[in-house]
């Protein structure tokens, strides 16, 4: 039929599949060679679907006589899949920049937080912040991410700590996830530190008893969407006991687990979302072996942060030892004010050379995977039919110089496209 295609991208020199079977994630050996390939064309629909991948010449036949509301001429170049970015906190006010200074003068994460800054500080600055205000520079955070290839990102609450603030936050996200052209996966994540004045204990109840049964009515209603839980589970921020009541409380009103577990001290945390049928846990710098099992058997992800370990100068996550076991390894930049970073090329760098990773490996971990860890893998993370069209083009003529090329992603990346619409172009 004439006119019913958006897209058409041609006869570029590599197309990267990521999966070409309908896999929901990639772990173990499927992760040696992804799919890719050679001289090959793509076409989504005007739903914003993938129609059709296959030869240059095969696809040319094929919709012969067909128009198109777009055609890009990729020869010479690559097509990926959009970039998904598992782990953000991309809502705030108050730049802690003068924080990194006393980092590098050797302050540690918890010093800092228990001097009155870190997670505090940014409490107060987005507490006093209007909602517009929040939303504009969100909006810009989002359009950074966007240049950088990211096609669907996870984006948490977590700066109020208070019930209107968290509120606050989630209906800045459900705003830009209803107006901005890029995919959001929305994470309550109210337990994010115990507020100044509460013991875990309390704050845990009133997250419990106040907080998420407000969300279940919002929910109900249709004014915001949640789609994940999340909760710090670290030695003096909520123990393994007030993590499992929050966690299963979310969980019982039809919310994801995936929260920050094992981060700076072992905790058990991986212990614990599998056996709460956790779909992700973050961070895992400090995970046992047997977590690292329980994991791999419960077909839990792992997002890995490797900015995080970079910048607080921590111990890199056992990505090499996950992965062997059969973990479903995904990659976030976990951007925030502590670790700014909105690169997921940049991310994929430095899990290949930080934690040992292959480059196919943290592709992977940056699509298919990182899909899996939102649960949105059946629509997103590879190109395949019937998949939605997010992608991105740069232009090289192999795959490998997104990661290769250090903080160069934005001479490289051409062409993001999300839904079969040109969101970014260089």
């Amino acid at each position: 039929m004439a006119g019913g295609h958006s897209l058409l991208l041609e006869n570029a020199q590599q197309v990267v599949l990521v999966c070409s079977r309908g896999e929901r994630f990639l772990a173990r050996d499927a992760l040696r060679s992804l799919a890719v390939l050679e001289g090959a064309s793509l076409v989504v629909g005007k739903d914003g679907f993938i129609k059709a991948i296959g030869p240059a010449d095969v696809i040319r036949r094929q919709f012969s006589g067909e128009t198109f509301e777009e055609i890009i001429d990729c020869s010479g170049k690559c097509i990926l899949p959009g970039l998904v970015d598992a782990h953000t906190h991309p809502v705030w006010a108050g730049e802690r920049v003068h924080e990194f200074a006393m980092k590098l003068a050797g302050a540690t994460y918890m010093e800092i937080h228990q001097a009155g800054g870190g997670i505090h500080f940014t409490v107060e600055r987005t507490r006093q912040a209007s909602e517009e205000e929040l939303f504009r520079s969100f909006q810009q955070r989002l359009q950074c991410m966007k240049r950088a290839g990211t096609t669907l990102v996870e984006c948490k609450s977590g700066y109020g700590l208070d019930l209107e603030t968290e509120l606050k936050m989630l209906r800045v996200i459900e705003r830009a996830r209803r107006e901005l052209d890029i995919g959001i996966s929305a994470t309550y994540c109210g337990a994010h530190s115990v507020p100044k004045g509460k013991t875990a204990t309390e704050a845990a109840d009133d997250i419990i008893n106040n907080h998420l049964p407000k969300l279940k009515e919002l929910g109900r209603n249709g004014e915001i969407h949640v789609d994940n839980i999340d909760v710090f589970c670290e030695e003096g921020v909520f123990d393994l006991d007030s993590t499992r009541r929050i966690l299963q409380r979310g969980k019982d009103i039809g919310l994801q687990i995936n929260f920050h577990g094992d981060e700076l001290h072992p905790m058990k945390a991986a212990e614990l979302g599998a056996e709460l049928g956790a779909q992700a846990i973050s961070h895992l710098e400090e995970v046992s072996d047997e977590g690292i099992v329980a994991m791999a058997t419960a077909r839990c992800s792992a997002v890995l942060l490797p900015t995080t370990a970079y910048m607080l100068r921590l111990k890199q996550p056992r990505a090499r030892k996950m992965l062997d076991e059969g973990v479903i390894v995904a990659l976030g930049s976990d951007f925030n004010p502590n670790a700014y970073c909105f690169s997921m090329p940049m991310v994929m760098h430095l899990a290949c050379v930080n934690m040992r990773m292959s480059m196919p490996e943290a592709l992977a971990a940056a699509t298919i995977n990182a899909a899996y860890a939102l649960g949105k893998s059946h629509t997103h993370g590879s190109l395949e039919v019937g998949k939605q069209g997010d992608l991105i083009i740069i232009n090289s003529s192999r795959w490998e110089h997104l990661i290769y090329q250090f903080g160069g992603h934005h001479e490289l990346i051409e062409y993001v496209i999300a839904k079969g619409k040109v969101i970014y172009k260089t």
